[in-house]
């Protein structure tokens, strides 16, 4: 077999070297061996060809006038730090080499050099070159694989939202992820980033509500040194360190007035000045945005600015709820139990059926969040390897309106149960209010609150000294 038909055709390589005459006839037996060669006479004149053409190789003398093939490669490496750099040379010492293999030169060769000696180092750092390209690719589709994990379900709206999620992902818009809290809006980011053209570049994150609003905006673009008291240096933003990445904004609708003017203007001109500075700063960023709340309303009441909220909402992504999901509860509830048992040493091999029935009638009011905490919790404090319903803490006999314990569950008490559950209030709010509830109900009896919220008397005392409910108060007043 020639060597012609074992390496891949037209891979381009551009010989640098002063000796026009030289450098053509090694251009002539290149093309002759299924190669393109482009020659360039000096280090300026082929950091102009890297400027314009995409190649897969260089190949330059080291002593050159002006730029010597050392300092071409740093400059190469700087600007195309996956492009192999072989560096040839009559006039090199031993230090020579050393310090250009250290440096990152993928070859350094002694002349002469024959034809053969040549093509064979050449097919050598081509296919090392290819070799680490494949693995790259890899490891960004195994990382979008393992994201896209997180995401399990196998409903036809899971579905149709991968889908959904890698036709945008391919493209550069802006993105507005909506949904109630819990259901996975950074999943759904994180899946977007990694499946883009930007999976190796930096994906930086910031919750909008997590930043008190004075020092927001230092946050997002940086300052330079004397900005304000206390400002000893310069800092980067969040914009300027997601420079060919991805910046995800949580909670965008509680972003101020006063800087969504600002992030109007980045997502405009793409440019941003570090509070104190005069400099416009490059932003190569795509945005992805994220908002449980009803952002018209928002626009609606002043709130929130309509031109931004159109700049943001070029590509919107509604993230179901958990309850629309169907049998995704199931599933995502015994892969949450497998991970959680083996964090912590316990090994779940099933969940019992009326467990799975209580995890299908639930509302789940925190969607996935509230579903994970629930399974974890039962794995931690339960025993053996089947998960049952006692193991749960969602309250569903309670929920359900049964008669275990000292009497039925009253029209007030059900109702009281779907305003919770209908209520903006985080879910451990949510199960304390249960587990006050049912102690009210059957007098700060543990045994008979355990059995009417269908969980052991152990796991209702761990909750209790967890929430520090004062049972005795209960008894007493009775």
């Amino acid at each position: 077999m020639s060597r012609e038909t074992q390496i891949k055709p037209k891979q381009k390589i551009l010989i640098v070297d002063d000796d026009r005459t030289q450098a053509e006839t090694l251009a002539r037996v290149l093309r002759l061996e299924g190669y393109e060669a482009v020659v360039a006479e000096s280090g300026r004149e082929a950091l102009g060809e890297l400027a314009v053409g995409v190649f897969d190789l260089v190949l330059t003398d080291f002593k050159m006038p002006g730029m010597d093939g050392l300092e071409l490669f740093r400059k190469v490496h700087e600007a195309h730090p996956e492009l192999p750099v072989l560096i040839i040379t009559a006039h090199g010492t031993i230090e020579t080499a050393i310090e250009a293999v250290r440096a990152g030169v993928a070859d350094f060769l002694q002349k002469p050099v024959y034809a053969e000696e040549l093509m064979h180092r050449f097919e050598k750092v081509l296919r090392e070159r290819a070799l680490q390209t494949e693995n790259a690719e890899l490891k960004k589709r195994l990382l979008h694989r393992d994201r896209g994990d997180a995401m399990l379900g196998a409903s036809d709206v899971m579905s149709r939202q991968r889908e959904e999620i890698r036709r945008v992902a391919r493209t550069e818009a802006t993105v507005l992820i909506l949904g109630e809290s819990g259901v996975g809006k950074e999943l759904v980011a994180d899946a977007i980033h990694y499946g883009s053209a930007r999976a190796d570049g930096p994906h930086v994150k910031l919750n909008c509500a997590a930043i008190p609003e004075n020092l927001l905006e230092d946050e997002l673009f940086g300052h330079e040194r004397g900005a304000y008291t206390g400002a000893s240096q310069r800092r980067q933003g969040r914009f300027e360190l997601a420079h060919g990445g991805t910046l995800f904004l949580d909670e965008i609708g509680e972003l101020p007035l006063g800087l969504q003017v600002k992030l109007l203007r980045l997502l405009q001109e793409r440019k941003f000045e570090r509070l104190g500075g005069s400099e416009s700063i490059e932003a190569d960023v795509r945005i992805v945005c994220a908002t449980n709340r009803d952002l018209e309303a928002h626009v609606r009441e002043g709130k929130f600015r309509e031109d931004l909220y159109y700049r943001i909402n070029v590509v919107p992504i509604q993230v179901p709820p958990l309850r629309a999901r169907g049998d995704d509860i199931v599933l995502l509830a015994r892969h949450f139990a497998r991970e959680a048992g083996a964090r912590n040493g316990r090994p779940i091999e099933a969940l019992a059926p009326v467990a799975l029935t209580s995890l299908r009638n639930h509302s789940w009011p925190g969607n996935v969040r509230e579903l994970r905490n629930v399974v974890e919790r039962a794995v931690i404090m339960g025993s053996g390897s089947t998960l049952t319903e006692g193991h749960l803490s969602i309250g569903p006999a309670l929920v359900a309106g049964s008669t275990n314990g000292s009497g039925p569950v009253t029209d007030a008490d059900a109702a009281l149960i779907r305003e919770l559950m209908q209520s903006k209030i985080g879910f451990e709010e949510f199960e304390r209010e249960l587990l006050v509830r049912a102690l009210e109900r059957n007098r700060g009896n543990q045994s008979r609150a355990a059995r009417m919220l269908g969980m052991t008397r152990r796991t209702l005392q761990y909750r209790i000294d967890k929430f520090g409910i004062d049972t005795a108060s209960m008894r007493a007043s009775s």
